[in-house]
Formats: C-alpha cells, sequence, structure tokens
C-alpha cells in the first residue's frame, strides 16, 4: 500500500466517525484529497471524496434506522429533490467558481455556534410545532439548497442538514443526525452520478477510502447513539467551531 492510500485512508476514517455523529466529515477527507492528490485536476479529487462519503452515509443512515423513527414520507420528498440539486452543483462546479459563498456560510456557522452554546436545550427534545404544509415547503427550500451547496461545495453540508432538522422541523441532536445521514446518501449519489458519468472518480484511491469511511462510519453512529443528544451536541459544536476555523482561514489568510 503507498503512502498516499495510507494517508488518505486515515483520512477516510477521521471523514466517515465525525460525519456519522453529526456531518462535516468533509472538512477532514476534501482537504486530505487535495494535498494528497495534487497532481489531479479539482473535479476528479472532489468526484473521488464522494465514493467514500456515499458509503459512510449510508451505514450510519442504516445504525440510525433501526434505533430512531424516521419520517419517510418527508425524506422520499427531500432526498428526491436533494439528488437532483446536488448534481446541478456538481455540474456547476467545473465552470463557476465558490469562493463567494464562503463569507456568507462563515458568517452562518458563527451564529450558530454562538447560538447553539448559549441556549443550553437547544437539539436536546423534540418540539415539534409546524404545520404539514410549512414543513413541506422548508423541506423542499431545503433540499434544493443544500442539494446543490453539497455538490457545490461539500465540505460541512453534514452540519448544515442537522441544523435544519434541529431549527426549523424541531428534532432532537440524534433524530437530527439520522434524517441527515439519508439526505447525505442523496446528495452524494447525485454528485457521484455527474462525476462517474463524466470520468471524474479515481477509484483506485475511492474504493479502499470508502472501506476506511465505512468503519470510521459504523462507530460513529453506533457511539452517538450510544451517547445520545448531549454527547452530539457537545460534537456538533466542536465541528461547526472546525468548520468557522476552515472557513475563516480560506477567507481571511489564504492566497488566491
Amino acid at each position: 500500500m503507498s503512502q498516499e492510500i495510507i494517508i488518505l485512508c486515515i483520512g477516510a476514517f477521521a471523514a466517515g466517525f465525525i460525519d456519522a455523529i453529526v456531518g462535516g466529515g468533509g472538512l477532514v477527507q476534501t482537504p486530505v484529497t487535495l494535498v494528497t492528490l495534487p497532481q489531479y485536476p479539482l473535479a476528479s479529487l472532489l468526484g473521488t471524496t464522494k465514493i467514500p462519503s456515499i458509503f459512510g452515509a449510508a451505514i450510519a443512515a442504516v445504525q440510525y434506522s433501526l434505533k430512531v423513527t424516521l419520517n419517510w414520507r418527508l425524506l422520499a420528498i427531500m432526498c428526491s429533490i436533494a439528488l437532483a440539486a446536488a448534481y446541478a452543483g456538481s455540474k456547476t462546479v467545473a465552470i463557476v467558481s465558490n469562493h463567494f459563498m464562503k463569507p456568507v456560510l462563515f458568517c452562518v456557522l458563527l451564529l450558530v455556534a454562538i447560538y447553539t452554546y448559549t441556549k443550553k436545550d437547544f437539539g436536546l427534545s423534540v418540539k415539534t410545532s409546524l404545520s404539514k404544509n410549512k414543513e413541506n415547503i422548508y423541506a423542499i427550500l431545503f433540499a434544493l439548497l443544500i442539494g446543490f451547496y453539497d455538490g457545490f461545495i461539500g465540505p460541512g453540508a453534514g452540519s448544515f442538514m442537522v441544523l435544519f432538522f434541529i431549527s426549523i422541523l424541531g428534532f432532537d441532536f440524534l433524530k437530527a443526525s439520522a434524517h441527515s445521514k439519508l439526505l447525505n446518501v442523496s446528495t452524494n449519489l447525485g454528485s457521484i452520478i455527474y462525476f462517474g458519468g463524466s470520468g471524474h472518480i479515481l477509484y483506485q484511491y475511492a474504493i479502499p477510502m470508502a472501506l476506511f469511511n465505512f468503519t470510521g462510519s459504523l462507530l460513529g453512529s453506533r457511539l452517538a447513539i450510544l451517547k445520545g443528544n448531549k454527547f452530539i451536541r457537545i460534537f456538533f459544536l466542536i465541528v461547526v467551531a472546525g468548520t468557522i476555523i476552515r472557513f475563516g482561514y480560506d477567507i481571511f489568510f489564504k492566497k488566491g
């Protein structure tokens, strides 16, 4: 096994573990892949990371579905829309710069971190107050946005999914993480359809990374189910803080 594959597999394992608990695994996997394989085009590297991501999200979704009651009607609507939006986002990334979105996301995440830290009961219980019509409207709009975003940029998408399910639909952290994993499977699939169809997946790296992401995700989801909402809340804050630091570096310090 080459040194490149070892580094990529370690990154994929860590990404799977983090992503299964609260999303944000792309903050590890994507930069590790970009740094380790600089000789390949950006589209090929982004496409390659989607294979381990979908394996990890799928096993986490299975683990959560055994313990958490899922709203399958809502998920069917959101997943179908998010898949198409992610395809469009991945197709767009090759022709449009995504730098303009980072300052906006940086500010949003900063507010999210402050709110989650100060509001101690955020995401610790289920609080449903929306009518079915409003729930459907918000779900459709969010699926469009997050699907396109995950296909277009990616890192932090899982955390935004968790945030939506908690703050808008009133889920607790455990239920939000469960629904986010299935939604994430759909966004990854949409990207894979585009990147795979256009020959932008490096399978010699993607397959071993997928095995390690799968293993990390299996362990992460089991730990989240075992520890419950308070543990996931802490992990969520850590991942959001990491996302803020990453975007902040890209915005204020990274050249070019």
